[in-house]
């Protein structure tokens, strides 16, 4: 019988590329999140989504809205609610830091990416971010434009 290590999970990777193009990342945290059983398990097979996600603070907690994870196939009565609210798991310094610099205005926090850890635990990469104005995603277009035609010329040269 195989060892619990010896067991090969795919790798859970679920990023939020529009958040990247719609905001100027300041600072980054990796929060642990409160799952059901099910939700866990949907996790673990891929199926979740951070678009249009973002995280507030209630009572110094900091939550996690508009997550979708799906429904688990094997749920049955046990199936959680696709978008609920989640709360995330930092320690009470991070907290106190991230809730004062969001009362800052034009600061938000925005979920970047989902991953499990080597330990099998679900982690939300978290970014303080400021939102870009249009000529900042105008520059942006333009860099990952003139890197793909660099990319393309580079290729054809060789």
């Amino acid at each position: 019988m195989a060892k619990k290590q010896d067991i090969k999970q795919p790798k859970v990777n679920i990023k939020n590329k529009r958040a990247s193009f719609d905001f100027e990342f300041i600072d980054t945290y990796t929060a642990g999140i409160v799952l059901t059983g099910t939700e866990i398990k949907s996790i673990r097979q891929g199926k979740a989504s951070l678009v249009d996600t973002y995280c507030y603070f209630i009572h110094g907690e900091l939550w996690i809205k508009n997550m979708y994870v799906a429904l688990y196939m094997e749920g049955s009565y046990n199936n959680h609610v696709e978008r609920r609210e989640r709360k995330l798991l930092l320690n009470k310094k991070e907290l106190r830091n991230l809730e004062a610099d969001t009362k800052a205005p034009g600061f938000t926090i925005v979920p970047v990416r989902m991953f499990i850890n080597e330990k099998g635990l679900a982690k939300v990469q978290i970014a303080l971010a400021r939102g870009k104005k249009e000529y900042d995603k105008r520059q942006s277009l333009k860099e990952k434009e003139d890197k793909r035609a660099m990319d393309m010329a580079k290729k054809m040269r060789n």
